[in-house]
Formats: structure tokens, C-alpha cells, sequence
């Protein structure tokens, strides 16, 4: 079994929908995670804050510094993901196809990296 992340992308400055088709997706985004849940493949999920809200911590010349704000200065940012189990690809693929029905915004699907062998 691989894990993938599933990340749920928006574009800054696009208008929230309205309350009741926000309160829509919620309701179906959470019958996707009760779905991931009862089949198993579920490991993590969660929503993100704004990017605006972000801290980047790095080291320059040896200093650790932190900024306010998101890392990488772009329209499009995560703003929520899942963690999932599952056999292939395609699997994961099935998967992002009901997250983006659910949540209304693009998925990306991505596999983590194999652990190295001891």
C-alpha cells in the first residue's frame, strides 16, 4: 500500500460561495471522509487557514529566521488535504475524483516518497 496526498487548491481573491452551498460542501466533503474511514484507507485530513495566517521558518547564514505569510508568493494555495492509503494511482485517483465532486475545487494528487530501505 502507498500513501498519497490529496491537497484541495483555491485561488486567493476568488469570493467564497455563498453560506448555503458552503454549508453543501462541508456536508459532503464529510460523507467522503466517513466513506475514507469505513474502506479503510483513511490516515489524515484536515482543513488549512488562510495562508496569510502562515510562518515560514528558515535558516540564513547560519539564523534562524521567521516571516509572516506564506512561503511561496503565488494566487493558488492549499487550503486542505488528505492523507490516504491505498494500492496504486489509480485508486488514489478515484478517490480525488469524489474529493473534488465534494469540496468544488481542483485536487492534486501526489505520492509520498517510498521509505528508504535499512
Amino acid at each position: 500500500m502507498k500513501q498519497y496526498l490529496l491537497s484541495v487548491h483555491g485561488t486567493k481573491g476568488d469570493p467564497p460561495p455563498p453560506p448555503d452551498v458552503m454549508q453543501q460542501m462541508f456536508a459532503d466533503v464529510e460523507k467522503v471522509n466517513q466513506e475514507m474511514r469505513e474502506t479503510g484507507i483513511w490516515v489524515f485530513a484536515g482543513g488549512l487557514e488562510d495562508p496569510a495566517d502562515a510562518t515560514v521558518v528558515r535558516v540564513e547564514k547560519g539564523e534562524v529566521l521567521t516571516t509572516d505569510g506564506p512561503y511561496v508568493e503565488t494566487k493558488e494555495q492549499i487550503g486542505g488535504f488528505w492523507v490516504i492509503q491505498v494500492e496504486n494511482l489509480d485508486e488514489a485517483l478515484a478517490w480525488a475524483e469524489k474529493a473534488t465532486r465534494a469540496c468544488g475545487a481542483p485536487v492534486e494528487v501526489r505520492p509520498f516518497q517510498d521509505e528508504p530501505a535499512v
